[in-house]
């Protein structure tokens, strides 16, 4: 009985069942431990972190946040007298322009003292990152206008709303404007004039209570979302390159549908099948894996030099030789990427195509349909659901695609918006920004590597978000057409 049980678990699969139920569980974990990963390190950036005011056995001050804590590696000596491990904190000291750097390990054994003072301020600045002092005073014009303490802050928190109402445009700007300036003291006793109006946001984090840092919290994470960026991409907000990645997948969809359920049509509908037929096929399965780089270089010389060059002498010849359309931009990248998915897209369909009964088919011709009208009518409402995987598909690799886009439009930071109150309002013509090649150029082009950990682990989790959302948005229209489909037969 054993011995039968035995050979009927492995007859039926069981084992090759729960393997690939274990495989799915692991793969599953992964995924889940990348985003809990992404949104540990990412979230926990916005809220505000205490600033500590450390002096050494050298009778140095050190005033700045604690990012991270790590052993101190142990000479050879060290460990053969057995001496006690040692660690070493990293604080975050802002002060770039001031200090040349805006980070300073710190030895945990040579601290003498530690305070969290009141007073300390947290300043976002529009350049040279976060500066990080103490309030001396504020001036106007070059006037004393307060001192410190909470009657100063107000003061302080007064002029600096002044001056951002201006700079946003909500104000009128006044002659004093630019002269509006705080003294700082820094933790090493030098003192620094800030002019206000290259403030962004000045916080108190020590003053600060749950609902306080809440705020502070709920305003970082909108102007990361909404705000555009500043300091090299390591600052502000991603929302150029949100826009980019958004209207580019849109111009790609609509691209690659129609080209591919064409293509799909054909080969499965009209294409005589033989040789030739089988050969297409072979390479369109192919080409789904070509490197990205190579339809990159494709789109360069097709669609920006060739096509786009075109354009330019036939219908912008007074521009030249500045280019319009023979140059990278939003168009030309979408239908590089568009031609990089309409091999899943062409896959997809006709598997749909080749899943509708042929009954079905059969029934409509007998009524006296044509064979376009049985497509139409028949065939295409059916494969809808399956069409509508191969775009998912395509959605899932289109939008994490960065090689492609570093050749054909894809900047920095665009000097230009896609959407604004000119015609034709959405310009295919200009370059944009891209949240994959943002965290490129963030974690590897950055030269501040500690302080841009924090925007690549957001943007990531940003990106896989806007990836997850534009799936779901087909995957719901997908099995709102499953269940039409489902009631219409009955």
């Amino acid at each position: 009985m054993v011995r039968g049980g035995s050979i009927s678990f492995w007859r039926r699969g069981d084992p090759f069942v729960l393997g690939t139920g274990a495989a799915l569980l692991l793969l599953l974990a992964c995924v889940g431990g990348v985003v809990f990963l992404l949104a540990f390190r990412g979230l926990g950036f916005f809220w505000p972190r205490p600033l500590v005011l450390l002096e050494t056995k050298e009778g140095t001050r050190v005033l700045g946040e604690p990012w991270e804590s790590e052993a101190i590696p142990r000479t050879t000596e060290e460990a053969a007298a057995g001496a006690a491990p040692r660690t070493r904190t990293l604080f975050r000291t802002g002060n770039r322009r001031e200090a040349g750097a805006d980070f300073v390990w710190v030895d945990d054994d040579a601290v003498t003292a530690r305070s969290l003072p009141g007073d300390a301020l947290y300043l976002e600045r529009l350049e040279w990152g976060p500066a990080i002092a103490l309030l001396k005073e504020t001036r106007v014009a070059g006037a004393r206008a307060a001192g410190a303490g909470e009657e100063g802050f107000e003061v302080f928190g007064r002029l600096l709303g002044e001056s951002r109402s201006e700079r946003q445009g909500r104000l009128a700007p006044r002659l004093e404007e630019a002269v509006r300036t705080a003294v700082l003291l820094l933790a090493d006793g030098r003192e620094v004039e800030l002019p206000l109006a290259s403030v962004v946001r000045a916080v108190r984090p020590n003053a600060l209570g749950f609902l306080g840092r809440l705020s502070v919290y709920l305003g970082r994470l909108w102007e990361f979302v909404a705000g555009e960026p500043r300091e090299s991409n390591t600052e502000g907000g991603i929302a150029p390159a949100i826009l980019g990645t958004v209207l580019m997948v849109l111009v790609m969809t609509l691209a690659v549908v129609p080209l591919g359920v064409v293509a799909a049509l054909y080969l499965h509908e009209y294409a005589r099948q033989g040789p030739l037929v089988r050969l297409v096929r072979l390479s369109v399965t192919n080409l789904a894996g070509v490197p990205s780089i190579v339809f990159g270089m494709f789109g360069l010389a097709f669609f920006v030099y060739r096509m786009g060059g075109g354009i330019d002498r036939l219908l912008f010849s007074d521009r030249l030789p500045s280019p319009t359309f023979g140059t990278g931009g939003l168009l030309w990248a979408s239908l590089t990427l568009a031609l990089l998915t309409v091999p899943v897209v062409i896959v997809a369909t006709e598997e749909a195509l080749a899943a509708v009964p042929r009954g079905q088919r059969e029934a409509s011709l007998a009524l006296g349909a044509t064979r376009w009208q049985t497509i139409r009518r028949v065939v295409l409402p059916a494969s809808l659901p399956g069409i509508l995987t191969g775009l998912i598909l395509a959605i899932s690799r289109g939008t994490g695609e960065v090689a492609p886009l570093m050749i054909t439009g894809v900047v920095k930071l665009a000097p230009d918006s896609l959407l604004d109150g000119t015609l034709p309002f959405l310009h295919l013509d200009r370059k944009f920004m891209h949240l994959g090649f943002h965290i490129y150029d963030v974690g590897f082009q950055s030269p501040n590597v500690e302080a841009s950990k924090p925007m690549v682990y957001m943007t990531a989790l940003l990106l896989l978000g806007l990836i997850l959302l534009l799936n779901l948005a087909a995957i719901l229209i997908r099995n709102r057409i499953r269940r039409r489909l489902a009631v219409g037969a009955f």
